[in-house]
């Protein structure tokens, strides 16, 4: 494994599982350690929406069985040491502090990574299989494939926050027309803040990122008194733009995983556990490969890839879109609220419900009319 980071790191992240992202940590054999170095179970996930209304999702009751009744906000910290600690134990050799530039090329194929070393040095890494893990700004990305910008492009400023007032069980989500924020109590006394703007807004933030992060954060109704006594524990971190996409996932000796892949938005938090599902359609598909070189294993992931996530993507953007029509969010908020929904939709886009209990005409009509 190949990383440019030194471990344990921080990194801008909603820092956000549901109970599937749970599991996952669970089949990892990490969730026990994750929650006794201080991860916290939260309940579900409260959503306000621009003009007053709100609904509150709980996992226990999306009306399908779950991992379990409860899901995860941990900081990256802990998290990714855990993960690298479990890969080493499974004998993974972990590279920290190298930098990806580009692949090797074997006539059309991947054949492994060109990587920079921390005292400057380039070098070849030589491998069958390359798998490209490297976020939002893949290089594996890049040099299999092009990789698209689209329409809603939001940047995220996150920050580690002590003192916010009202923290509960649940994480919350506060929606206005231009962008959104997010709170996911950590534990400790710690929340995860997070600000989504469009690109259109991220100028002034320029050299100033803390001021305009709480310059904005003033402006959602009730936040700013809520912060008023909020001490930064941790720098805000900024990252983006995202509803980025790769043309191709995989190539002859190689393929991408999570945001390496495609990153719509943040709205869901469930980029982690995306990861990881990724991970797991991958892996006997990268099996197959090593055991029979020259038989097009790889090509095989794209097609799962597409049959596991295409519901999921379609509600992440049919959200996304929705958030820009204030009047028509507020009034699909209060539907799901009043009519017993929100808990199902939350299910949905925590990975555990499937999107057809969503994407079906008796429920779309109650949330539109």
């Amino acid at each position: 494994m190949v990383d440019r980071a030194t471990f344990p790191r921080d990194k801008a992240c909603s820092e956000y599982m549901s109970p599937e992202g749970a599991r996952h940590l669970s089949a990892l054999g990490v969730l026990e350690a994750v929650e006794e170095q201080g991860g916290r179970q939260i309940l579900g996930t409260t959503v306000h929406a621009p003009r007053g209304s709100s609904l509150t999702g709980l996992f226990a009751r999306a009306g399908h069985a779950a991992f379990r009744a409860s899901g995860l906000s941990v900081s990256r910290r802990l998290l990714d040491g855990a993960l690298v600690e479990a890969a080493q134990r499974a004998g993974a050799t972990i590279l920290e502090g190298v930098t990806a530039i580009g692949v090797v090329r074997d006539g059309a194929a991947v054949g492994g990574l060109v990587v920079r070393d921390r005292d400057g040095a380039v070098r070849e890494l030589r491998a069958p299989i390359t798998v490209g893990a490297d976020g939002l700004r893949s290089v594996v990305a890049r040099e299999i494939g092009s990789r698209r910008p689209a329409r809603l492009r939001r940047y995220a400023f996150v920050a580690h926050l002590s003192g916010v007032a009202g923290l509960g069980q649940t994480a919350e989500l506060h929606v206005s027309a231009r962008g959104y924020i997010g709170i996911n109590p950590l534990g400790g006394g710690l929340a995860n803040v997070a600000l989504v703007v469009p690109h259109t807004e991220v100028e002034p933030s320029k050299g100033r990122a803390e001021p305009f992060f709480f310059e904005r954060l003033g402006r959602f109704s009730g936040i700013g008194e809520r912060l008023r006594s909020a001490i930064i524990e941790r720098e805000v971190m900024v990252t983006g733009p995202f509803d980025a996409w790769s043309r191709r996932v995989t190539a002859p000796g190689a393929l991408l995983l999570g945001d390496a892949a495609d990153f719509f938005d943040p709205f869901t938090g469930e980029g982690i556990c995306a990861a990881f599902r990724g991970a797991e359609l991958a892996e006997p598909l990268i099996r197959a490969a090593l055991e029979r070189p020259g038989t097009g294993a790889l090509a095989e992931y794209a097609r799962r890839r597409r049959a596991a996530f295409l519901g999921k993507w379609v509600i992440e953007r049919a959200i996304g879109y929705a958030m820009l029509a204030p009047g028509f969010f507020d009034r699909s908020v209060a539907r799901l609220e009043r009519r017993g929904l929100a808990h199902t939709l939350i299910g949905v886009t925590g990975d555990f419900v499937p999107p057809r209990a969503v994407l079906n005409p008796v429920f779309l009509s109650q949330v539109v009319f």
